[in-house]
């Protein structure tokens, strides 16, 4: 057989290459062995065994030759396209991809196990060292492929339902080819075919970020392209702004705001700076019954979405409605009877594409929207404009009614009731989780509280701190934590109301809910879900619990925390900064999932802001970044530096506030980094979760990203979509740790001397299941 001659230098072997691959006819390396990764090595020169590349068999029993001189190396040998992709034949190299898809193939996620199969493409067409890109599911939310570029989304396809097959047929192509998405008992791939066997396609991720379908032409001995994704403008990932869409057709101009919505700056839009300016609403939302939802069709839908299966259309809508930080909704994979599975968006629309193979999008609007747009508007909210007469009619008298309620009210609680008027008039509908009807922030009664904890009883004490106690409560229809803040605490209503408007906003599994509050007197109780479990300290670092707390429940949780983190950084309606992120700030409901806790620190951020400054530092000792503790400086980077610290106590199972106790010459991270200098990694990992039937791989990683998020230097700490790909892809590159923060005690007090006469400083000493804020 002849070689590829571009690709070989004198002696056949591959230039540049440190790993090697199996080099057959039709001048492609399918895929390259990973050095380090040893795979069987029974070929000798001149020959790949059958068993070495096919792991079965060989189409139409031919043997495939080495070049003269080319060696096969140590590692797994790629398949090659002599070898059928049939059942049980596959090759070594299909559960490790390189950078090519073969028909037979799947690229995704096994739930259970928690591999990954995705490509990532060479560095350039001679070195097959992981380059920039690859392609992969996605593993954050619904079912959608995309292709990363350094580990941020360059593309992204639609949405795709637990199962769908699709027929592409061509023109100018003697055969059809078959896409599957399949969910396959815990696996879910992506898989083709083609109908004719005897044709030789591949689709590979090449390095300039681009998956390319290819033929092999006999005839001509060549390959030729099929196509290739992304191409157009519309292909790569926010290439228009948030609320707009793009359309493949409307060169010159790609993007266009959605109904209701227009650019916010019209010159800069007419300049086609289309990522640089947004879209606004041309008219608020009121977050009541005069929003609704405008019906867009055949549009590829918005990432960021979260999904609840099995749910009516109708409560679909309804549990968008009644979420005042719900954007849109879709309903996707509708079956038998009247079960779908709902999608859901809060905040941004991001990445929206016109596209006659998409779907249907609910954006809402208001409802004078609707009516200015009746064409595109569903028969919910049309039937909705029918009642708009009607409730103004009955709100017009109803507003005399209560104003005159209101003065006689405000005259006669005076100064009370103007404190409690200005909470209880800021109460906001939220949606509940998937599955739970309860989807307001209710307003308790002191009365129905103290019936509830039995009249604040010690036998419902659940744990006290200096600004406060937790108790259990029961309040018929559930089980609930109540939140009562000393009156000494010194958190006033600017921090009462502050967590309650916060948390009221905030949807996403890995945060703790809200469900009520009450606000009498001087009183200032917030009600949350109960999480059996109570915090993650309780397990983390008592040693008759910690034994639970295993490595395939650890890393979940480590996942979940940095899910949360990512949704308050990125993905929330307001960028959210926590600034008490700890491990008994972590909740873990029935089924072990972590939910970050306390908001009472927590600072919202304008989209555009990045930084700022307090004068009153709060928070928790050990946790704080440098940068914070010193000059009452915080960002994103602070949480990223608290969530450092609290992977390397999950890993390690030691708490970092022992260090101060113990009085010893380095704290936790000190610690870690000198060990990870000395190669003594495995001497970091906590005793009760060592396996010595599993590689300890995974948790190296975790311990690699902790010394990365509490570096010095802000700048440094990566940000937390990327702390996420680095903990879900064990295939990607991690940068060497600096020198973390604080890493002897005597550095560190040092710069809390400074703090304590730059700024006044509030440490947290507490442990409760539901932290209790400091005053600012």
């Amino acid at each position: 057989m002849k070689t590829n001659t571009k690709w070989t230098e004198e002696g056949g072997r591959l230039p540049g290459m440190k790993e090697r691959g199996c080099c057959l006819q039709r001048l492609v390396v399918v895929a390259a062995a990973a050095a380090g990764n040893p795979g069987d090595s029974s070929s000798k020169r001149g020959g790949c065994a059958v068993r070495s590349c096919c792991a079965g068999r060989w189409r139409q029993g031919e043997r495939a030759t080495l070049p003269q001189g080319m060696a096969l190396g140590q590692g797994r040998v790629a398949g090659a396209w002599l070898c059928a992709a049939t059942p049980g034949h596959g090759f070594p190299s299909f559960d490790h991809p390189s950078d090519t898809f073969l028909p037979g193939m799947k690229v995704g996620n096994n739930r259970k196990t928690g591999q990954r199969r995705q490509l990532t493409s060479w560095i350039d067409a001679e070195d097959p060292q992981p380059g920039l890109f690859s392609f992969g599911l996605d593993t954050t939310g619904p079912l959608q492929f995309f292709i990363w570029k350094d580990h941020v989304p360059y593309s992204r396809t639609n949405v795709y339902s637990n199962s769908m097959s699709l027929t592409k047929l061509s023109r100018w192509l003697p055969f059809a080819y078959y896409i599957t998405v399949k969910l396959e008992g815990d696996d879910i791939f992506l898989s083709y075919s083609i109908s004719d066997i005897s044709a030789i396609v591949r689709i590979t991720l090449v390095p300039n970020g681009r998956l390319e379908a290819l033929i092999w032409e006999e005839k001509n001995s060549k390959w030729f392209s099929m196509w290739q994704w992304p191409k157009l403008y519309c292909d790569f990932y926010g290439h228009c702004s948030p609320f707009s869409s793009c359309d493949k057709k409307g060169s010159p101009v790609y993007c266009k705001c959605l109904t209701g919505f227009q650019p916010k700056v019209q010159q800069e839009w007419h300049m086609t700076n289309w990522t640089s300016d947004t879209c606004v609403r041309q008219k608020a939302l009121t977050c009541d019954k005069g929003d609704g939802f405008l019906k867009i069709e055949t549009i590829k839908l918005p990432d960021h979405s979260y999904l609840v299966e099995n749910m009516s259309a109708n409560d679909c809508e309804s549990r968008c409605l009644q979420n005042c930080s719900c954007t849109a909704y879709a309903l996707v994979n509708a079956s038998q009877g009247n079960s779908v599975n709902c999608l859901s968006w809060y905040g941004d629309l991001m990445d929206i594409v016109h596209d006659i193979e998409g779907q249907i999008l609910y954006v809402r609007v208001h409802d004078r929207e609707l009516v200015e747009n009746d064409g595109s508007s569903d028969n919910f909210s049309s039937r909705r404009k029918c009642s708009i007469t009607i409730l103004v009619a009955v709100i017009s008298l109803g507003v005399l009614t209560v104003l005159s309620g209101y003065f006689t009210w405000r005259k006669r609680f005076g100064k009370q009731g103007i404190i409690e008027e200005s909470f209880t008039g800021t109460s906001t509908t939220i949606g509940g989780e998937a599955g739970n009807g309860d989807t307001e922030l209710n307003i308790f009664s002191l009365n129905r509280i103290q019936a509830a904890t039995n009249d604040f009883s010690e036998d419902n004490k659940l744990g006290e701190g200096g600004f406060g106690t937790v108790y259990k409560g029961d309040l018929a229809i559930q089980e609930v934590a109540i939140k009562r803040l000393s009156k000494k605490s010194g958190q006033g209503l600017e921090e009462f109301m502050n967590e309650s408007k916060l948390i009221s906003k905030l949807q996403h599994t890995n945060l703790v809910r809200l469900l009520g509050c009450c606000a009498e007197g001087e009183e200032r109780i917030l009600v949350y879900e109960y999480m059996r479990n109570r915090s993650l300290d309780k397990f983390l670092f008592d040693p008759s619990e910690k034994a639970n707390l295993n490595w395939s429940k650890r890393f979940p949780i480590i996942e979940g925390i940095a899910q949360g983190l990512l949704y308050l950084h990125k993905y929330s309606r307001l960028k959210v900064i926590h600034r008490d992120l700890k491990a008994s700030n972590i909740l873990l409901d029935d089924a072990m999932n972590p939910k970050i806790s306390d908001f009472g620190l927590a600072r919202m951020f304008g989209s555009d802001q990045t930084e700022a400054d307090t004068k009153r530092v709060v928070g928790t000792y050990g946790y704080m970044s440098p940068e914070y503790a010193q000059y009452g400086k915080f960002s994103e980077k602070s949480d990223i530096f608290s969530f450092g610290v609290l992977l390397l106590e999950i890993v390690t199972g030691k708490r970092n506030a022992d260090f101060f106790l113990d009085d010893l010459p380095l704290t936790l991270q000190g610690w870690a980094w000198e060990l990870w200098n000395e190669a003594r990694g495995l001497d970091l990992i906590d005793p009760s979760i060592k396996d010595p039937c599993e590689s300890p791989d995974r948790i190296f990683r975790c311990i690699h990203v902790g010394l990365l998020c509490v570096q010095e230097s802000p700048a440094d700490r990566p940000p937390m979509p990327l702390v996420v790909q680095m903990l879900s892809n064990d295939n990607a590159s991690l940068p060497s740790p600096k020198e973390p923060a604080f890493s002897s005690l005597s550095r560190r007090r040092s710069s809390n001397f400074v703090a304590f006469h730059n700024t006044s400083t509030i440490y947290s000493n507490n442990e409760l299941t539901i932290s209790l804020p400091e005053a600012r």
